[in-house]
């Protein structure tokens, strides 16, 4: 059976932003920003795109169309009868572990978008929204019930296959997503007191940039926001065809998740600033403080409806590529039809990700070095497993690859930019993801 294949550039280019396009994108960039000097950690997070997230890119996707299969596959067509395929599989259990939790947050971003379009979010916000999330996420039923709905949508569009499931729901929901948070930055930015939210993003407080703890939080938030370490690249290079150019396609896609987060600081911060908002609000700022500046907007109830499904499409388009990553495993090892390896993978991941949806109601009391379950399963995944998966992709395909075939596969073929791009990935981008392994784990 002949392997599937994007129908075209722009279709590839789509889902793989729509994989990079997160809540991270919306939701932690506006409060990392806001608690790392603003403007000036704006300019130090582009850096790191283009010295890290972008060679990477290029590094999953080469190592993917090489491998033309599965994470796994990938590693194993380069080396094969080596361990370095246990590196493909940490990714593939990373990205899934990912995805039960963030199928629990993605189902608290659709409970508020159906509060917000059939009226109850408002109707409570006399008791405030810090109690009524809180209620929300205690209840021991609800939240459940929301983190089934988005992994059932998850599971119908992954189960339709790259072409008319995945490439077609992204060919809908990225231009959705792009033109909301457009049309949401462009009213924030008319409010009045808006100035001041602007000059937090665009006129950088340099002396922030005397704090370490600024560059470390861009270089995480630049290696988290794309998605490297997760397969996901690696599989969705598989579906490339050999005429395809890696580098440009790789540079729009991290355009392209740049242009989302900036933007939607545009439209969070002015407001933020227009009606006394601490930018620095941290998790909270989308759960709490947002619904209450909503209220208060003229227009508000349509442009909190409005948020609320840029971050419900945001989730779908990264829980998509999340599930394909561990399905397209499936379908080669266990020879599953892709329905087959959709369904039994949804439910097997959404059994997995209960205990995190049950963990601040029933569960409230299991708690692992202060944490609750899905803060843990967070901190495994994101400060452990990523990075080591990403350092390990960064060291295979900078020094286990042959550097002819590398730099071949990545469309550079001998250029001088090839030579950069080489050097990033052996040398610079290695050096970085130890800094975030240490970073996170409380060393530096």
């Amino acid at each position: 059976m002949a392997r599937e294949q994007w129908t075209s550039r722009l279709g590839f280019i789509l889902a793989s932003t729509g994989a990079a396009v997160g809540i991270g994108n919306i939701w932690r960039f506006s409060y990392v920003a806001g608690q790392n000097g603003g403007g000036a950690f704006l300019v130090v997070y582009i850096l790191c795109v283009l010295i890290i997230g972008v060679p990477l890119l290029i590094a999953e996707l080469a190592l993917g169309r090489r491998g033309q299969g599965d994470a796994v596959a990938a590693f194993a067509a380069v080396a094969p009868r080596s361990l370095w395929v246990m590196a493909g599989g940490l990714g593939v259990l990373a990205a899934s572990l990912i995805l039960a939790y963030y199928a629990v947050i993605a189902g608290w971003v659709l409970k508020y978008l159906a509060g917000a379009l059939l009226g109850p979010l408002w109707q409570t916000a006399g008791e405030g929204y810090d109690v009524f999330f809180a209620r929300f996420i205690a209840d021991p039923v609800e939240p459940i019930v929301w983190q089934l709905v988005t992994m059932a949508a998850t599971v119908v569009i992954v189960a339709a296959g790259v072409r008319r499931g995945i490439e077609r729901a992204n060919r809908v929901l990225m231009p959705m997503l792009a033109l909301i948070v457009l049309a949401l930055a462009v009213y924030s930015l008319s409010l009045p007191g808006a100035a001041g939210g602007m000059r937090f993003l665009l006129a950088p407080d340099w002396s922030a940039l005397t704090s370490p703890v600024v560059y470390l939080a861009a270089l995480g938030q630049a290696f988290f926001s794309i998605g490297i370490g997760m397969a996901i690249f690696i599989t969705y290079g598989s579906y490339l065809s050999p005429v395809q150019r890696i580098p440009s396609a790789a540079a729009s896609i991290g355009l392209g998740d740049t242009l989302v987060a900036v933007l939607a600081g545009f439209a969070i911060f002015p407001a933020v600033f227009a009606f006394g908002i601490d930018p620095a609000a941290g998790p909270q700022l989308v759960f709490v403080t947002l619904p209450q500046i909503f209220l208060a907007m003229p227009f508000g109830r349509l442009l909190g409806s409005l948020f609320f499904l840029l971050l419900v499409a945001a989730a779908l388009t990264s829980m998509i590529s999340l599930l394909e990553v561990s399905v397209a495993l499936a379908m080669r090892v266990l020879g599953l039809p892709r329905w087959s390896a959709a369904m039994a993978l949804g439910v097997l991941i959404f059994t997995v990700g209960i205990p995190a949806a049950a963990g601040f109601g029933p569960l409230v009391t299991l708690r692992w070095d202060g944490r609750g379950i899905l803060d843990s399963m967070d901190h495994v995944v994101s400060n452990i497993m990523l990075p080591v998966s990403g350092l390990l992709t960064a060291v295979f395909v900078g020094w286990q690859w042959s550097r002819t075939e590398a730099l071949a596969e990545a469309g550079f073929r001998g250029r001088w930019l090839g030579a950069v791009w080489l050097w990033l990935v052996r040398w610079v981008a290695p050096a970085l993801i130890l800094m975030i392994l240490l970073r996170s784990l409380g060393l530096i």
